[in-house]
């Protein structure tokens, strides 16, 4: 019976160093309370920079966004650089898996990450498939090459990162690869995401988990113009991190009023009681009618041969 810790938490924003100690915080927590996996919200490392628009209006950029964006690519990071290989040493250390949104940096281009770690080491990614509305002007597409369903002790581990969850081809594609842990770091804190979250684990038949921020304008720094407008206290993103079992009972309810850590503790078998008289891409299915074709290529704006 997997036990996982959900952090609702924000990052701290435009200070990787402090973001990742906060990160170690709430892993040495999660450890200590006995949980085999940690999962942390969508962009978690890098930050969502809620109510900033970089400067970016319909057809204008400004010298200020411009440097405002410079400091947030600065504070990415890259899939096997030294922040990584530190999440991958302290996953180790504790005997935990680490699943964690990060703003990912490749060559000029950043993108919406999840980066799983396993205690054995690094397993490798999902990137963000569609970022949703001013998301597309600082984060790139992923491609179907950063797709997985992970095998591992904890059970059968994929992603789907905040508004991907509402790509019904996507969500096939994962249950199709029979994942057990579906995992939905985001920053949606409306009241609607838990319908959301129910309708994925009763649809796919598997355990949800999502883990959202929890933002207030103190993230900024001092001398950042929004925390000056809004000072210290204005909520930005408020929660709603929960837990769904595979038959739509609510395993953790959302709390929309703190940061804190929650845990989840479930039977993976239990899913077979969900898969007695729905299984969406089995005995449910009707492949002479409809089917899907997935693209799992990595694609490359140059191809050398």
């Amino acid at each position: 019976m997997p036990k996982i810790a959900i952090v609702q938490a924000g990052t701290v924003l435009y200070d990787k160093s402090a973001t990742l100690a906060k990160v170690k915080k709430y892993v040495d927590e999660a450890a200590g309370n006995g949980a085999e996996l940690v999962l942390f919200p969508e962009a978690f490392i890098g930050g969502y920079p809620k109510w900033n628009n970089f400067g970016i209006t319909m057809g204008t950029r400004t010298p200020e966004g411009r440097k405002e964006f410079k400091r947030y690519f600065e504070n990415a990071i890259e899939e096997h650089g030294e922040e990584s290989k530190d999440l991958e040493a302290l996953a180790g250390q504790k005997n935990i898996h680490i699943v964690i949104g990060v703003v990912e940096r490749e060559a000029g281009t950043l993108y919406c990450s999840v980066f799983f770690y396993s205690p054995d080491g690094y397993l490798g990614k999902h990137r963000k498939l569609l970022p949703t509305a001013l998301e597309r002007c600082v984060w790139g597409q992923g491609d179907g090459s950063t797709m997985p369903v992970f095998d591992t002790k904890v059970g059968k581990l994929g992603s789907a990162i905040c508004w991907e969850n509402y790509m019904p081809l996507y969500r096939m594609s994962l249950y199709n690869k029979e994942i057990q842990i579906y995992l939905a770091p985001t920053v949606d804190d409306r009241d609607v995401w838990l319908s959301t979250m129910r309708t994925i684990a009763l649809e796919g038949r598997c355990f949800v988990v999502s883990a959202c921020q929890f933002l207030k304008s103190s993230a900024y720094p001092s001398d950042h113009v929004l925390r000056k407008e809004h000072g210290d206290d204005t909520i930005l993103i408020r929660g709603g991190s929960c837990a769904v079992d595979p038959l739509g009972a609510v395993l953790v309810e959302p709390d929309f009023t703190q940061e804190t850590i929650r845990y989840a503790e479930f039977d993976l078998s239990d899913i077979a009681l969900g898969k007695m008289d729905l299984d969406v891409v089995g005995h449910y299915s009707r492949p002479d009618v409809f089917q899907l074709t997935v693209n799992e290529k990595p694609m490359s704006t140059v191809t050398r041969n």
